[in-house]
């Protein structure tokens, strides 16, 4: 009878022990919607960044039953696009959560690998041809190499020192400087900065910046709004246009400088763990999420490549710059008035 006994408890212990498996959902077997809804790109671009990733991404220990690097790949972009909870896609693709959270950290250092690839600002002559022929053609500008504008991505208050983060809006955010193109591709993203930072000073201590105040670029400038100060290789607008050449600079500013709130508006539209307005916010520390801003910054990038739609209009509204002063009044620099003067008369 003991025997008998023995022999049950090490079958019991037997079973109790043994692991359980969730089968992996083969998402690539997905509908090509499906795949552009859940992941924000199509089906041989997302194939063609796992193969890229996969050496990364593949286990290196002998444990049974790995996720495949696609699957991590998948998750992590879900994860992204949609700012699903990671509990529910673990449950949708069969793996756990703390898998995923595991997974996103490595899919995200992978993708950051690819920066230098994916954006890149224009500082030859011959890079930058088709930068001012594209805005010429949509605003009417010349030289014009790119539209700088920041915007804020919301974290929680990191300990022990949440005051840097604080922005003037009253919430704890990391501020993205970013430079687009007139096609709302990302020529630059800085992706460091605390909420509490002005946008003037992360462009003054940013590479682009050292490297146009040096004169690098040539005869080229970027546009920006009031929140930068005027340069010879920025161009603000007027507070207070008198001429019709001065309010007809104004107008081309500002439809040249929509191009920018454009691919903000467009990057937070595709990659929802960005966008602040329904009050979510990144639980991680800031170091984590600046990694992430930058990773979604070149899935934006391969996503305008790939030529994906997205049914959002450009913001433009025509500028009203005359109702009263800007927020910040930056020391005025004569050669830079100057400049901006000779490109008034220009128009």
């Amino acid at each position: 009878m003991a025997h008998l006994l023995l022999l049950e408890y090490i079958a019991y212990r037997s079973l109790r022990n043994e692991r359980l498996y969730r089968d992996h959902v083969d998402l690539f077997a997905e509908s090509d919607d499906y795949l552009i809804e859940r992941f924000r790109l199509p089906r041989p671009v997302l194939l063609e960044l796992c193969n890229t990733l996969e050496p990364a991404l593949r286990t290196r220990t002998k444990r049974s039953n790995p996720v495949p690097p696609h699957v991590q790949v998948l998750s992590a972009l879900g994860f992204l696009a949609t700012g699903t909870f990671q509990r529910e896609l673990g449950d949708r693709v069969g793996i756990s959560q703390s898998t995923i959270s595991r997974g996103l950290q490595q899919v995200v250092d992978g993708i950051v690998q690819l920066v230098p690839q994916y954006i890149r600002f224009p500082y030859t002559d011959q890079e930058q041809i088709p930068v001012k022929r594209a805005f010429h053609a949509i605003a009417g500008l010349p030289n014009t190499i790119g539209a700088i504008d920041c915007t804020h991505v919301r974290i929680k208050g990191p300990s022990p020192d949440p005051f840097p983060y604080l922005n003037r809006r009253q919430y704890h955010s990391i501020n993205v400087q970013i430079i687009c193109d007139a096609q709302n591709h990302l020529l630059n993203v800085v992706s460091r900065f605390p909420g509490g930072a002005l946008d003037s000073y992360i462009l003054q201590n940013s590479s682009v910046g050292v490297h146009l105040e040096q004169g690098d670029a040539g005869d080229a400038w970027l546009i920006g709004d009031h929140e930068y100060a005027l340069a010879p290789w920025l161009m603000t607008p007027l507070t207070n246009p008198e001429t019709e050449q001065e309010v007809a600079y104004n107008e081309r500013h500002a439809r040249a400088h929509s191009t920018a709130k454009h691919s903000i508006r467009l990057l937070k539209k595709r990659w929802m763990c960005l966008d602040e307005t329904g009050g979510g916010k990144l639980l991680y520390k800031p170091e984590k999420v600046c990694r992430m801003i930058m990773a979604c910054c070149v899935l934006h990038n391969m996503a305008m490549k790939s030529g994906v739609p997205l049914d959002l209009q450009p913001p433009y509204q025509p500028p009203h710059y005359n109702v009263g002063p800007e927020p910040f009044r930056h020391p005025e620099n004569s050669h830079a008035v100057q400049v901006r003067q000779q490109l008034i008369r220009r128009m």
